[in-house]
């Protein structure tokens, strides 16, 4: 899940990411780098990955009011804290000050808690489905279920941007440096064209592992400071305890499962493809590359505000396209049920809405330095890394 995220003040890089020293490694192409990447055998990680965003949203001062969860990454610097074994199983903790929201995965299943709210949410493909997922693990490189409030790792972003290489961007290696106190080499995309918000994406790659170091991406709307940076500031490629995967929610905690359907195909659409994802009816990809605009059609937006419409459809049809993750946390987080946090009345959906969009003769926009979604009155959703006019003239 673009994915992406978003707004800090002034942009400093903690001295922990990057070293002035430039090593000394072997000469490699573009192609060579980014097949590399491709083709790297899966290992072991663990470590401390920052994320800073400045996508220019307004201050919700959301983490005040509702402790450590997936809105942190809309603004400011977040600290997460991530294990994989390399095979399949992996836990990561946004840490806040007084709270922390942990998301465990393990193939077709999948744990969310939120230390604040004290609730686990756990996801998996129904009983009967899970002897068909079984047979699918063999043949798909992931098949984790769609877990909402997903946090992006280095890896995660790099896999979105390099999908775009080959055909989308201008690919160049640029001088190697250091990462977490890693040597790294640095592959830059440049879309090829002026009709996205994207200006470049950066990525530094492990010269040993091929492991994502850092990425980074600039918005056309200022070349200079990043937009989104998510990068480790520390890393491990040990073997990683297996207790670390295992979850059980703590006493007390309410509980809730999420029966995830499972797909009947490992790969999605095509970009500009009319091919319906199973699940999400009323959705398609218009365009290609750093261009593609996702549209749903048939969105009640008022029940997904008041709680009363499922999630899913909506999630599904956002997903696999740069800046979806944005999109997803976006339409789900603020848009789905409120609860009672500490030291506050409940928190209002529609409040949050209305100071995120701006009204427009299509309906309401949402706009930031990297993504803009667009609400229509007449039940359509559009969203991609494209200008406000791009989204408001489909909808005419």
């Amino acid at each position: 899940m673009v994915t992406a995220a978003v707004v800090a003040g002034a942009f400093t890089l903690p001295s922990a990411l990057a070293s002035t020293d430039t090593p000394d490694l072997a000469d490699i192409t573009a192609s060579e780098l980014a097949e590399k990447v491709a083709s790297a055998t899966p290992v072991p990680v663990s470590g401390t990955v920052v994320m800073t965003t400045r996508l220019g949203l307004p201050d919700l001062n959301l983490a005040q009011v509702q402790g450590a969860g997936p809105l942190d990454l809309l603004g400011g610097s977040s600290t997460v804290r991530v294990w994989s074994d390399g095979d399949g199983k992996a836990r990561s903790s946004l840490l806040g000050d007084l709270s922390e929201y942990t998301v465990v995965t393990d193939g077709g299943s999948a744990w969310t808690y939120s230390s604040s709210d004290d609730e686990a949410v756990h996801y998996a493909v129904a009983p009967e489905d899970q002897a068909a997922l079984d047979e699918l693990k063999a043949s798909a490189e992931e098949l984790d279920p769609a877990v909402v409030g997903d946090l992006p790792t280095p890896q995660a972003v790099a896999e979105q941007a390099l999908a775009y290489a080959d055909e989308t961007s201008e690919v160049t290696v640029l001088p190697a440096t250091q990462v977490a106190g890693r040597d790294a080499y640095q592959l830059e995309l440049s879309p090829d064209s002026d009709a996205t918000l994207v200006d470049r994406v950066l990525v530094a790659v492990d010269a040993e592992t091929s492991v994502p170091l850092r990425a980074q991406v600039w918005s056309t709307q200022d070349p200079v400071t990043p937009a989104v940076e998510i990068a480790f500031t520390d890393i491990s490629y040990d073997t990683v305890d297996p207790t670390v995967f295992d979850f059980t929610p703590p006493p007390g905690a309410t509980t809730r499962d999420v029966v995830v359907p499972l797909p009947e195909t490992t790969t999605l659409p095509e970009p500009g493809s009319t091919t319906k994802p199973e699940g999400a009816p009323g959705t398609r990809v218009i365009g290609t590359g750093w261009e593609s605009v996702v549209e749903l059609t048939d969105v009640d937006l008022q029940a997904l505000i008041s709680g009363g419409a499922a999630e899913e459809d909506l999630r599904t049809g956002l997903e696999g396209t740069f800046g979806s993750e944005s999109t997803d946390q976006l339409m789900t987080d603020l848009l789905g049920d409120s609860s009672d946090r500490a030291d506050m009345t409940t928190l209002d959906p529609q409040a949050l809405l209305d100071q995120l969009t701006t009204d427009v003769p299509e309906g309401q926009l949402i706009t930031s330095s990297l993504l803009t979604v667009l609400l229509t009155d007449d039940g359509r959703v559009y969203a991609g890394a494209v200008p406000a006019e791009t989204l408001q003239a489909l909808a005419r």
